[in-house]
Parts: structure tokens; sequence; C-alpha cells
């Protein structure tokens, strides 16, 4: 029976919009594959790791005989990149095999039964429901998601804090080392909530949304979020445990305040890293002194590095280590002209990035030891 019959870009679009939650080596085979569901006339695409599920359509009408079937999402991909963008693929399942023409290439895939394939039970209820534009949501993910941890083993931390207030959203990220904080006014939250979106989550949000002024219907449950936009539904699980209580880590009383463009002190750091790059650490030194900002850089080889950018400062003179990656970090998320770099003065204590003309974004940084 004929599966389908359209161009190799209508079927890229939808097999790359959801290919990305496919796991290479996984212990259940099926989940290595997508699955193409008739819904009415449309074709849907489904992917599942059992985290998170991805679903969405396109618009190439099949037969009404069709039955759900899944095949490898890595072939299919691989396939479809293959041939010509303009070419006309047609699918047809005989006896569990997909057959694949195009172009004068054919190919035969193995299928598994779609009723077989996995799928995440929504809750019978969702807590929270509202709408924001995609833009808005995808600066919340964008501007603290480097934050995150990485495989640490206080699991919470491998994900992304999201807290609703009335007519406010916050998103949180931190790996223990540093903590970065933004919010975003929406009008529609009416409700408050404190949930955990997964690390892999964040990262397939950010690769689906677009900076645009289309809304996202965001669903939340107690074990579940839900973003529903255009023609995609993802679906995920929430992460459990406890967040830290990201308003005790963000100080409020720091007194000095400095203003350095931010391009030049990116392109500083970038030169005083290069030495540093087999260090676990990444470590430099910065010394303020007056009128001036020091970066230096050195390692095991005795070789060195030293930038100096005019600053205007006129306190004690003081020296204060970081881990270069972190700077570096913020300072390529931030698109504007200077930051601002609040600190007490003193080698030991923590550091505060914010921007010009942005009043929620803070970024945390702790000192290394000199």
């Amino acid at each position: 029976m004929q599966l389908f019959q359209a161009s190799t870009d209508a079927l890229l679009k939808p097999l790359l919009t959801v290919v990305g939650i496919v796991e290479r080596k996984t212990t259940m085979p099926i989940l290595s594959h997508v699955l193409l569901r008739k819904q009415g006339d449309k074709m849907a695409f489904v992917a599942n790791d059992m985290l998170i599920q991805i679903t969405t359509h396109a618009n190439f009408g099949v037969g009404d005989d069709v039955e759900a079937v899944t095949v490898s999402a890595r072939k299919l991909q691989d396939i479809l990149r293959a041939l010509p963008p303009a070419g006309q693929v047609s699918a047809n399942v005989i006896d569990q095999k997909m057959t694949l023409q195009c172009s004068g290439s054919r190919f035969s895939l193995q299928t598994l039964p779609g009723k077989d394939f996995p799928s995440l039970a929504e809750p019978e209820q969702w807590n929270h429901e509202f709408t924001m534009s995609q833009g808005q949501l995808r600066r919340l993910f964008n501007m603290i998601h480097y934050a995150m941890a990485q495989q640490d083993i206080r699991y919470y931390l491998n994900g992304m804090l999201l807290v609703l207030e009335p007519g406010l959203i916050h998103t949180v990220a931190t790996d223990g080392h540093r903590l970065a904080h933004t919010a975003e006014v929406v009008e529609q939250v009416n409700s408050e909530a404190s949930v955990i979106i997964p690390r892999k989550t964040v990262d397939q949000m950010m690769r689906l949304l677009d900076d645009s002024d289309q809304e996202v219907a965001i669903s939340i449950a107690d074990a579940q979020i839900r973003f529903r936009f255009g023609d995609v539904e993802l679906i995920s699980k929430l992460v459990e445990g406890k967040f830290p209580d990201y308003k005790r880590v963000i100080p409020t009383d720091y007194e000095l305040h400095l203003q350095i463009n931010r391009e030049e002190l990116l392109r500083n750091l970038q030169r005083a890293a290069i030495l540093v790059t087999e260090d676990k650490l990444h470590s430099i030194k910065l010394h303020f002194g007056e009128n001036l900002l020091r970066i230096s850089s050195s390692n095991l080889e005795q070789e060195e590095s030293k930038m100096e950018l005019t600053l205007d400062y006129q306190g004690t003179p003081f020296d204060i280590g970081f881990n270069a990656t972190y700077l570096l970090d913020v300072l390529n998320m931030a698109k504007t002209e200077s930051v601002i770099i609040s600190l007490k003065g003193e080698s030991n204590s923590s550091v505060v990035i914010s921007l010009p003309n942005n009043e929620h974004f803070r970024y945390v940084v702790m000192p290394l030891r000199i």
C-alpha cells in the first residue's frame, strides 16, 4: 500500500523537526525509529525517547487504508538528504518493508508496527496553561542555557528552572559554580509554579523556536510540560528535585559597578584563554588597577599572556581569578555594546554581570583561587 508521495524537501522538513531526540544507541530498537501515522489529510511524524515526545505534521495526502508504521529515523534522514531536493519520493509498505523510490533510486527498509511505538501518557489535568511569543520563550532559554550543568550527580542541576509569577516568567540555570537568571513579562500568566525542565528538552526547544511573534501554548502538570507552536507539539517529563534558591545566590549589595565594552573584553579574554585551553579550570587572572584592567594567563609550560584595557576604576587595586569559559559564555550570548560588572573589590567574592537596559538578567560567577 502507498504510504506517501511527496518531494524530498517536503519530507525532510517534518523529519528534521523530530529526529533531534532520536538516540543512536538504545535498548529499545523502536526508539531509534520515527512513527509515520495518518491524521486526517495529514501525515504525522512522531519521535519519542521516553523523556521527550515530538510530533509534527506534513500536508501531503495518503490513502485511507494506511496503517501507522515506524522506520529507522537516521536511515530515512540520510536517504532523503542524499536524494535530489526537488525529487518526488514515493513510499510503499508491503510485508513490513518500506520501499522508497525517487529519480531511479530504490531503497528497501525494515519497519516495525506503529501499534508497538511507545507514547508518553498525558496527564488527566494541566495545572497551568498560558501563551507567549516564540521570541520571548527563545530569549528565556538562550540567555541562560549555557549555565546548566552537564551530567552532574546533582541531577536537578542538569536542567533549567522555570518559575511562574503573575505577569512574569523567570528562567534560572546553574552548575554550582555560576548562575544565570533572566525573566520576561507575560501578562497571560496569572498563577505561580516552579518546575525543572531537562537539559535535552531545553536544547530541542532552542533548536525549534524562532525569534518571531507567533504564539507558543504552554501547559504544565505535576510531572510534564507541553509546548505547542506551529505544527509542532513537544511533551517532556520534568525533573524531580529541589532547585537552589536563586534569590539568595544573586548579591544585591555590591556598590562597585563597572561598565565595559563587551566586544573589547571578549576579544582580550579569548586571547588570554589560548594558553589555558588544556587547563581543566581554564584559569585566568584579572587585575583591577587605576583606570586599568589587566587580563593575564599562564600554564605549566611557563608560558604567559597579558592584555590591558582602559577602565574607569579609581578604587583599591586587587586581583581576582576566573574560569575563562564562564566569562566567554556570557559575553558571547550578550549582543549589547557593553556589559556591567558588579563586584566588591575582593579576590574571594563573586561578581555579577548584568546588561544595560535589562533589569532582569543577572549572571553570578564564583572566583577561582589565585
